[in-house]
């Protein structure tokens, strides 16, 4: 086969996935998935494990340590989701998103084990495998058949019965927690946390960044049952010092076994400083239990290669475009925040559109306060919430006259980008749906929005 044609076979490889059970609506079950991995010879014990969950910064957090364990000449496993433009990106090998003919390849060995599994579910009156269920099974075969020498796996949902949970993390990670996905995880903080911790495997070693003390307790009280090390912001680790940089910022990390001065991460925000201090920890944990310094260039090196598509990353210039995966209220408060400090904007246009199940107004309310215009409009999700409605919910929060609604996405974006450019200082930020960054992000890329027009 020609690289087309796998290109070709990948693409209809997710089509497969996609005809499944979607991740708006996980199953709330581990057996499924135990079963799909059991007849794959558990792929998923081939190696070690870092699992990562938490509310908000996990994709970012992951993404970190996995580039620090690859600077120390780790081949490296790395799952997270959703993913912006290809479905490849949410299995990464060694720093690059499975090839087309290793999906396809590790797709048709893994195939049949599934269709057994799914009859065996339809049997006993299931339904089959979900889309993510069929994904964990697939990413871990995947990371046993390259092989890797660690995976850092970012759960889907939740953790005690996200498909992922069927791993044993020797290092169980935690960014932080708050309210999101209420109908499937709990109505507070507490029992968010309390279906999280369900990632704690008896004798691990838990990491967590600073946490809502009801989450905190809960997470303290899943260590002591499964008799697992606890380090938790700021008392074993955090961030000591950042400055804004030119492309990022320098950050000072009080590591858990030493202080690691004036490092460059290309990444914008104190919320990245934050998710960096969690994965240096993790790594520290990791590598030497906390108790050995990580060697400094390393960790430099790691550092300078990180990166997080879609997190406050220009896509864009005259004018800048940015945009930023934030699509719960938390998430948005953090972008406000970096934009305020890392960035100079005299006037910013948001082009809005978020799916259904979200807090839009919680959203809406925090970046009221630095929008000078919301351009709102849907991402192709079938999930996505009506421009319509979404239009009046913002003249309704924000009371911002100067709200437009547009049908289609790319008609949203050009005329923000017009508007842009008639200003010395104003940016277009989109926000609101990491679907909708994600087509944002291909538009771009199509269009050459990074060459000066």
């Amino acid at each position: 086969m020609s690289d087309e044609d796998f290109r070709e076979a990948a693409e209809a490889v997710y089509q497969t996935l996609v005809s499944r059970v979607g991740e708006g609506a996980p199953q709330p079950r581990l057996g499924a998935t135990r079963r799909a991995v059991e007849l794959l010879g558990d792929p998923q014990r081939a190696y070690p494990i870092i699992h990562i969950t938490g509310t908000n910064g996990k994709t970012s957090t992951s993404r970190i340590a996995e580039s620090i364990l690859r600077a120390y000449g780790l081949r490296t496993g790395l799952l997270t989701s959703p993913h912006l433009v290809r479905f490849n990106e949410r299995i990464v090998i060694d720093g690059e998103p499975i090839s087309d003919e290793n999906l396809v390849r590790n797709w048709e060995d893994v195939e049949p084990y599934l269709a057994i599994v799914d009859g065996e579910l339809v049997e006993a009156g299931e339904a089959p495998l979900t889309f993510f269920e069929a994904l964990t099974a697939l990413a871990f075969a995947s990371f046993a058949d390259a092989p890797v020498d660690v995976a850092v796996i970012e759960v889907g949902m939740g953790g005690e019965w996200d498909s992922t949970n069927v791993a044993d993390g020797q290092v169980a990670v935690f960014t932080p927690i708050s309210l999101d996905h209420t109908k499937a995880l709990g109505d507070t903080v507490a029992a968010i946390a309390r279906t999280k911790s369900g990632i704690i495997k008896p004798a691990a070693d838990v990491v967590t960044s600073v946490q809502p003390a009801d989450a905190l307790a809960e997470l303290v009280k899943a260590a002591e049952l499964t008799e697992s090390t606890f380090a938790a912001q700021p008392e074993a680790f955090d961030v000591a010092k950042t400055s804004v940089a030119v492309g990022g910022q320098l950050v000072t990390i009080r590591g858990r076994a030493a202080t690691y001065d004036e490092l460059f991460l290309p990444l914008y925000g104190d919320h990245q400083a934050q998710n960096a201090a969690v994965a240096v920890a993790a790594v520290e944990t990791f590598l030497g239990r906390g108790t050995q310094p990580l060697n400094g260039e390393l960790l430099e090196e790691g550092f300078a290669t990180a990166t997080s598509p879609g997190r406050l990353q220009l896509i864009g210039i005259e004018p800048s475009v940015l945009v930023d995966a934030a699509h719960n209220p938390a998430g948005a408060q953090t972008l406000a925040a970096a934009l305020r400090s890392y960035f100079g904007f005299e006037e910013i246009v948001f082009v809005f559109g978020t799916l259904v199940d979200k807090d839009a107004a919680g959203i809406l309310e925090a970046l009221a306060p630095i929008a000078a215009r919301f351009h709102v409009t849907r991402s192709r999700s079938d999930r996505a919430m009506d421009e319509e409605a979404l239009g009046d919910l913002v003249l309704a929060t924000t009371g911002s006259e100067s709200t437009f609604v547009f049908a289609d996405a790319r008609d949203a974006l050009e005329a923000a980008r017009e508007w842009a450019r008639e200003g010395s200082s104003r940016a277009v930020v989109v926000t609101g749906s990491i679907t909708l960054v994600g087509e944002a992000m291909a538009i771009a890329e199509e269009q050459d929005w990074k060459s000066p027009e």
